[in-house]
């Protein structure tokens, strides 16, 4: 814990986490709350995971051209002008009563536009530590973005199911553009400049450990949104309980995270974190009971936080600098691609079998999440006793003062 509170207590980290946290917030709030407003509009589970998937989809499409354009225009210009745009396509969902291709269309534009933030952020961490910090500024990232997953779902259930759906995602949209402005407003934002990289777009893949976290970040969140799926089927009598149960998943995720973050990663790091969260996920089909599901998701959810701390520690030190904010861009692809299709597959087995069918979606994705990091070892590299920051460029990097 000693390494966390000496983490709080570098210039800017506490700062710039919050105001990052805030805005990314609407993130554990608008899938849920786009899959109860649509799913009662439309009467059907399969058209909200269409709708998710298209919006995933169009995130997963902008992340790794965002991120670019920010070593173009600079981090501000960009997460401004995408925030407008993605804001407004919100706003649209909430008010308008579309038929299921209409809404597919805006989840898209809301997608494809949205802002930036995490690769952002995950680029500006490696100037503000040491290398010896940033695993485990990391993993404390990966284990307070939790908090989004913890509060978000309570919230958007209580506020959907007890005043209305559109509230919801009216409050969403609040945090959504609240968070932006003070994340763009912050000072790190501004003192790094991300360099032009002279690489064509996609070249960064053919990273071994970029490729890894890429689809074992895929693999993790679409397991992750069938569970979501699936636990909103189970409760969805107007009951509080779907959103109770998600964040208790979410909690296990960031206990695991403040246990586990501070370990040094080695080559089977990524295969045993996933193989705890498989474990917990395997389990949770047999029982769709309140306390199973529960305790099931919380063993899941230990492994979920770890996990991506080594997926974004793996990337940072195999990647040169100017090429973080891509790379972080491809994983993020990556993990929306898996929402997308985890959402959709999850929504159309729930029509066919009920809630179970979600569950079996979910411990499948995740058991290859398993095998994938176990086939590929030798893509993920060593870090025990390593520099984990990103390789330098030749050339000198620009700081902005302030």
């Amino acid at each position: 814990m000693n390494s966390y509170l000496d983490l709080m207590k570098t210039r800017g980290v506490a700062r710039i986490m919050a105001a990052q946290l805030v805005a990314r917030f609407p993130a554990g709030m608008l899938s849920l709350a786009f899959l109860i407003h649509v799913e009662r509009v439309h009467d059907s589970y399969a058209a909200a995971g269409l709708v998710l998937g298209a919006t995933s989809i169009g995130q997963a499409i902008a992340g790794p051209l965002t991120s670019r354009w920010m070593g173009v225009w600079g981090m501000r210009r960009v997460i401004i002008m995408t925030t407008l745009v993605s804001a407004t396509a919100i706003g649209t969902i909430a008010f308008a009563v579309l038929p299921v291709a209409a809404y597919m269309v805006v989840g898209f534009i809301a997608g494809i536009s949205w802002p930036p933030v995490q690769p952002a952020v995950r680029t500006i961490y490696p100037k503000m530590v040491n290398s010896k910090q940033l695993t485990p500024l990391f993993s404390l990232d990966a284990s307070a973005q939790e908090i989004i997953w913890v509060l978000g779902p309570v919230i958007t259930t209580l506020i959907a199911t007890q005043i209305g759906t559109v509230h919801a995602i009216v409050t969403a949209l609040a945090f959504f553009v609240g968070g932006g402005a003070w994340f763009v407003l912050s000072p790190e934002v501004g003192r790094v400049r991300i360099p032009r990289s002279r690489r064509k777009l996609g070249v960064v893949l053919k990273r071994p450990p970029v490729m890894l976290a890429t689809v074992v970040g895929f693999l993790l969140v679409g397991a992750c949104a069938a569970v979501e799926a699936g636990v909103v089927a189970t409760f969805h009598h107007g009951s509080p309980e779907a959103g109770i149960v998600l964040a208790i998943f979410a909690a296990g995720s960031l206990i695991g995270g403040l246990m586990f973050g501070h370990l040094e990663i080695g080559p089977w790091a990524l295969a045993r974190r996933m193989l705890l969260v498989f474990f917990g996920l395997a389990l949770t089909a047999l029982i769709l009971d309140f306390w199973w599901l529960a305790l099931t998701l919380f063993v899941a959810g230990l492994g979920i936080a770890p996990a991506l701390a080594v997926m974004f520690t793996i990337v940072s030190s195999s990647v040169k600098f100017s090429d973080t904010a891509e790379a972080y861009g491809w994983v993020g692809t990556g993990q929306l691609i898996g929402a997308a299709i985890g959402s959709a597959v999850a929504g159309f087995l729930i029509d066919a079998n009920g809630a179970v069918g979600a569950f079996w979606v979910a411990g499948g994705i995740a058991l290859l999440g398993v095998i994938v990091p176990v086939v590929f070892r030798r893509a993920h590299p060593d870090l025990r006793g390593r520099d984990t920051g990103p390789i330098p460029d030749t050339e000198p990097i620009s700081t902005l003062g302030g």
